[in-house]
């Protein structure tokens, strides 16, 4: 029987092709083995449980269709593997398709061979034919530049304490919230409460009812992404806000993924409730587990997030934030579509209903921005030429940081010696249009 699934002949016996269902077992031991504890060599299960998952259980985005894998044909083993994870992001509120490639697995003795070279192929196009407008990615450093990919979006800044940093309850006190988990019922209140953070964000991970669906009740238990969500409310049972952290310890440390509260609700008096909260949870999972210990609390939410404010002097300890990686493959479709936010932040500028070209060089390639009266009319390829520089210069992709306000135009200037705004306009329309904004990506998997 001629094989449906198969994608590409890779050649010296090695085949890409779509993963069936049943080779779920087969798939988990190839991440569990290929992200194994570097210190103990034992196969890292969650990792493992995750991919099985996404295999043989529902998800709201993911199918058969977007997950590679290469098998050698001579022993029939699965040497390599990729999936994409469709999901949309909010940029300063407008919508955006992305696509996360992820699961990137191979075994030791494949690799340098292309074989995730391959797979990425695919799954771009995969994601072109989604109609996603860009694709993100996190991982080991460097690695992801050589597909396109720029480390340009904050990633797991954090703030961590010490379990005595905790603040106790006075005697006599009755503690103020309730943290219980969170039901089925819950789930319009989560998509409202976590939608109202995300305007806080620059870039964040929408959430609808399916995504919840999935945090509530759709993964294993021993998946690496298991999470707890609870919900946060009066002690008459009106529900305030919402927790999200992993079900398990994360080393000695019990980490927060998500946290949100109803506006108007103080976060100074909530944040209080959460920690305690987190100490007891990290305790009982620590006593159910003899290997265990528990050490501190960390709010992985970025230094700029309310609670991170609100708990600061409890959460002394600072991580700065990794990055995600970035790829933007259709720099004028993206910029065409975020246009509505393009336009408020130039009206509200000192160069409000501005009329002119804006051209940016890339020094082999470019854009031309079109502006009449305040409205971008068109953006297009632009081609510079040695007689005309345009506006301004951004080597490589390091637009891509200003585009997702990870720097502004001035570090950026600091740090890349050919990065350079040329003419008065740019001076004024690049901070205008793309201003440093933090953003905090909770991303579906």
């Amino acid at each position: 029987m001629p094989d449906n699934t198969l994608i590409r002949d890779l050649g010296d016996g090695l085949v890409l092709r779509q993963v069936r269902r049943e080779e779920a077992d087969a798939m988990a031991d190839l991440n569990s083995g290929v992200f194994r504890n570097p210190d103990t060599g034992e196969p890292h299960l969650p990792s493992g449980v995750w991919v099985h998952d996404l295999i043989t259980r529902p998800h709201p985005t993911v199918s058969l269709d977007d997950y590679t894998v290469v098998e050698d044909t001579k022993t029939g083993a699965l040497v390599s593997s990729m999936v994409l994870i469709s999901q949309t992001w909010s940029y300063d509120g407008i919508e955006v398709a992305v696509g996360r490639p992820e699961a990137v697995a191979t075994r030791p003795e494949y690799r340098r061979r292309g074989l995730v070279r391959a797979q990425f192929e695919v799954a771009h196009q995969r994601s072109a034919e989604k109609g996603e407008l860009c694709q993100a990615i996190t991982g080991i450093p460097n690695f992801y530049r050589q597909f396109g990919y720029e480390m340009t979006v904050e990633l797991d800044g954090w703030r961590s304490g010490a379990l005595g940093n905790i603040p106790k309850l006075k005697e006599g006190q009755e503690e103020p919230f309730v943290v219980r988990p969170a039901r089925e019922a819950d789930i319009p209140f989560l998509v409202q409460v976590y939608a109202g953070g995300q305007e806080r964000w620059l870039l964040s991970c929408v959430r609808d009812e399916a995504t919840w669906r999935l945090e509530l009740s759709g993964r294993s238990d021993g998946s690496d992404d298991a999470r707890l969500v609870r919900v946060i409310e009066t002690p008459t049972g009106a529900p305030v806000g919402l927790l999200v952290h992993p079900n398990r310890l994360w080393g000695t440390d019990l980490r927060l993924i998500a946290y949100g509260l109803r506006p108007g609700v103080s976060w100074l008096a909530v944040t209080p409730t959460v920690l305690r909260y987190l100490k007891l949870t990290g305790e009982a999972m620590a006593a159910a587990d003899p290997k265990k210990q528990f050490h501190t609390v960390t709010f992985g939410l970025g230094d700029q997030h309310p609670g991170c404010r609100a708990a600061r002097r409890r959460l002394p300890a600072t991580g700065a934030p990794y990055s995600w990686y970035m790829r933007v493959p259709d720099l004028p479709r993206f910029l065409l579509h975020i246009r509505p936010v393009l336009e408020r932040r130039l009206a509200e500028s000192i160069a409000v209903g501005h009329t002119g070209e804006l051209k940016v060089s890339f020094y082999r390639t470019g854009l031309k921005l079109a502006f009449r009266e305040g409205r971008l009319e068109t953006v297009e390829p632009w081609q510079p030429a040695s007689s005309e520089d345009g506006d301004a210069g951004f080597p490589g992709l390091t637009f891509l940081h200003l585009l997702f306000g990870h720097r502004s135009t001035e570090e950026l200037r600091q740090t890349y010696a050919d990065c350079g705004v040329w003419s008065d306009a740019a001076s004024v329309l690049l901070p205008a249009l793309f201003p440093k904004k933090a953003s905090c990506v909770w991303p579906l998997a």
